[in-house]
Order: structure tokens, then sequence, then C-alpha cells
């Protein structure tokens, strides 16, 4: 059975930073690119970063470029995303996903969710 569990979520003034990790089991992972997506109250689900497990290439959003980064650890099946300079606008459910389509921009295209961390930015 296929898991994904974020965690690192939390409260956090702006200007600050979190990491958020996500954990994938259940599968073998090598030819799959892990997402984050997040979704904040109203709003749609947005793209906000995206790598590979087997080439460690990354895709960073405009929105957050300059202030996220991504990595994975692939003998841990753990992805990473370090989220620094945080802003209120950032404030929403961040979701990691698992995907083998190429149009990994849309969450659509994604197989697998985790269930969201919560990320607050107070103002």
């Amino acid at each position: 059975q296929v898991q994904l569990v974020e965690s690192g979520g939390g409260l956090v003034e702006a200007g600050g930073s979190l990491r958020l990790s996500c954990v994938a089991s259940g599968r073998t992972f090598s030819s799959w690119v892990m997402g984050w997506f997040r979704q904040a109250p109203g709003k749609e689900r947005e793209f906000v970063a995206v790598v590979s497990w087997g080439v460690a290439s990354t895709h960073i959003a405009e929105c957050v470029k300059g202030r996220f980064t991504l990595s994975r650890d692939n003998a841990k099946n753990t992805v990473l995303m370090q989220m620094n300079n945080l802003q209120p606008e950032d404030t929403a459910v961040y979701y990691c996903a698992a995907s083998r389509s190429s149009r990994w921009l849309r969450w659509t295209e994604y197989d697998y969710w985790g269930q969201g961390t919560q990320v607050t930015v107070s103002s």
C-alpha cells in the first residue's frame, strides 16, 4: 500500500522558515516525480515544486522561486522542501504527491497524495 506522509508544517511569523518532509513508502518510485502543491481556503490547488526521483532535477514555481528549495534522499524515500522568508500569502495546506506523468504541473496527473500539512504564516 502506497503511503505519502508529510510533516513539518506549523505556525511561523513572516520572514521565518519551515522545512516540510514527505516520506514515501509502498513501492519503488525511481521513475516517478514527487510534487508539492498547496491549497489555501477558497482557492484552487496550486503547484509549488517538483523533483524527479531518478535524476534529481527540480522545478520551482515562480511565486516561491528564490525562497523554496527542494531536495530528495533516495535512500530514505524522502523529499524535503525548505521554505525560507515565508509570507502570509504562503499560508495553505501543503500536499506532497507522486506522479508518473510528464505533465507534472497539473495536480490531476498525480496518482498518490499525502494527507497534507498546514502552514500558517502570521504578519
